[in-house]
Parts: C-alpha cells; structure tokens; sequence
C-alpha cells in the first residue's frame, strides 16, 4: 500500500462503495433487528434501547456519504474527513472499553478493527487527493 501509483480512483471508488455498502448493511441490520443480534451474543439490552437504534441510523447514514463519495470522489472528500473522524472515534471508543473489559461482545473489536482498515485506507485517500485529481493539460 504504500506505493500510490497502485491507489486510482478506480481503486478509492471501489474501497467507498464496499465501506458505503458495509455501513449502511451495519446501520440497517442493527437498526432493524437489533434484539434478535443482542439475543445471539447473549448481551442483556439496557432498559431504554433507543440510543442502539439512534447509533445504528448513524452507522447507516455514514454509509449514505460513502456512498456519495463513490458517486462523486472529487466533489464529496469532505464527507471523508467527516468518515475519519467517525472511525476513529468508533475505534477509540471499542479500545477504550476493551482496555477496561467492559466491551459486550468481542464481535465489536472486530467491527473497530475493519474501521481502522477503512481508516487507513481513507487516510491514503485523503494524502492522494491532489495527485489524483491535479488538473493536467
């Protein structure tokens, strides 16, 4: 990964569509179904679950602006900063409670572990902006 000549826009449209796909399909499930997911990782619910349904219709809108930065790279790479900073809180957050064993389940550590992929990956996007799209004539 280190070399950016393999990083084209084909290839950062490609990581926004799978990150968008991935985020709305998270949002969208754990909007929706969240008990059932709850009930198979034995994870007693709070007694007020609306802030799990609030979060999930966050992840699921976070895809919707991946989605926009697929459509339209140049044009929406405000929306990545504003991703970035979503994964890395998420990521901090997982650690934090992690750190302290605090965590519900461990199948959250792997969803902080696939944002800190897509992190990365939006951080090469965002170092590769202007060699990307510098206007050549």
């Amino acid at each position: 990964m280190g070399d950016s000549s393999v990083r084209t826009k084909g290839f950062y449209q490609t990581m926004f569509l799978i990150a968008a796909l991935y985020d709305v399909f998270l949002g969208f499930v754990f909007f929706l179904f969240f008990k059932s997911i709850f009930a198979a990782l034995n994870i007693r619910l709070p007694e007020n679950t609306s802030y799990l349904q609030l979060s999930a219709a966050f992840v699921f809108v976070q895809g919707l602006g991946y989605y926009f930065v697929y459509r339209n790279l140049q044009r929406n790479v405000d929306m990545v900063w504003v991703g970035l900073v979503y994964k890395v809180v998420y990521i901090s957050v997982d650690f934090y409670y992690w750190a302290l064993g605090g965590l519900p389940h461990p199948v959250f550590s792997l969803f902080a572990f696939l944002d800190l992929i897509f992190a990365v990956l939006f951080v090469f996007y965002l170092r590769d902006y202007n060699s990307l799209f510098m206007k050549t004539s």
